[in-house]
């Protein structure tokens, strides 16, 4: 990874540290100085505080203790009063608290656990979508639960056209149900990674996006790659032809949510399928410490999934994926029209 870009990340987390720090600073400063009931408390805390420390120094140990207890018992007092005095004016206990942007890292970049530093999620993502994500979910913000629109898809029913008893719209609803529980349950071992199947402009690019956005709420990362670009990117880190890609093949296995889109549409060959077999065979393995979940969308049928690729792949999908398909008129034609 370009270490230019981290550095300016890092930086940008640093100015926004600081504005919410500084933030937090002035409400404290308005609201003490608008209420003198609150100045009062503050001044007693700080006067109990000298008072005690400057006694402290000449009073021998035994006397220290007694100091030091009384001074706990007397500013737990007063923290105990400026504390319900602050919630009943601004009905918050957290209001001198600085308002980070992620909760996890506080606007560092980093989490530590058992001394040990990892990049948080929220900079993960960062990552992600500048070298892997930005043509890929750009309409994230617009294609999302909230736009779901189900009465855009036919309620016709026709069993020889679609080879189900549903209506589009039927199955659709269907669908949505199952990718919610998916999101509800992205934590639960047993909760199945999902295959779209079916035609261009049925949904499933849509659904892929409102999944993404939810995940990314909840601080999970997202690598969304389309198969083509996916397998060149993990060649040409094979060979060090990408210097920027470093790591792809790792981000891959080891990303919480992984999209692969357009299964199907690359020029099949065994390294590739060699590729894939790994990705989804390690990322199963990934659940035995942490979840990691995949969605793949497809064009073709389940029939020409297990036909194209390997019986070791088809295996995997069946056991571990859930088939969802996808039917109806082209969505992208009617939104034209």
């Amino acid at each position: 990874m370009d270490k230019s870009i981290l550095n300016q990340f890092l930086h940008e987390y640093d100015v926004k540290r600081n504005i919410a720090i500084e933030k937090a600073k002035k409400r404290k400063v308005d609201l003490i100085n608008a209420n003198p009931k609150l100045l009062e408390i503050e001044n007693k805390i700080a006067k109990n505080s000298l008072t005690i420390s400057k006694s402290m120094l000449l009073a021998d140990k035994k006397n220290q203790d007694i100091l030091l207890s009384n001074l706990k018992k007397e500013n737990s007092k007063l923290i105990k009063e400026k504390k319900a005095l602050i919630k009943s004016i601004t009905n918050s206990t957290t209001y001198f608290s600085p308002n980070f942007e992620c909760k996890l890292c506080l606007d560092t970049g980093y989490v530590t656990k058992d001394g040990l530093s990892t990049l948080c999620s929220c900079l993960k993502q960062k990552i992600y979508d500048v070298y892997y994500n930005k043509s890929n979910i750009g309409n994230i913000e617009k294609e999302n639960f909230s736009t779901f629109n189900e009465k855009i898809f036919s309620t016709t029913k026709n069993k020889e056209k679609y080879n189900s008893d549903l209506s589009p719209r039927e199955n659709i609803i269907i669908i949505k149900d199952k990718t919610q529980s998916f999101i509800n349950n992205f934590d639960d071992i047993s909760e199945k990674n999902l295959i779209f199947t079916g035609t261009t402009g049925t949904g499933k690019t849509f659904l892929t996006n409102c999944i993404a956005n939810e995940l990314l709420k909840m601080n999970k990362t997202v690598l969304y790659q389309t198969a083509p670009v996916m397998f060149d990117k993990i060649l040409n880190e094979k060979f060090q032809k990408d210097t920027i890609s470093s790591n792809f093949f790792e981000n891959i296995l080891t990303v919480d949510l992984l999209i692969i889109d357009d299964l199907g549409s690359e020029n099949i060959s065994d390294s590739k399928i060699s590729d894939l077999f790994t990705i989804i065979n390690t990322r199963l393995l990934n659940q035995n410490h942490r979840i990691t979940k995949t969605i793949i969308s497809t064009n073709l049928s389940i029939e020409d999934l297990f036909n194209l690729y390997t019986p070791r792949i088809g295996s995997r999908m069946a056991g571990n994926y859930r088939f969802l398909r996808f039917f109806g008129d082209d969505l992208r034609f009617k939104k034209d029209n």
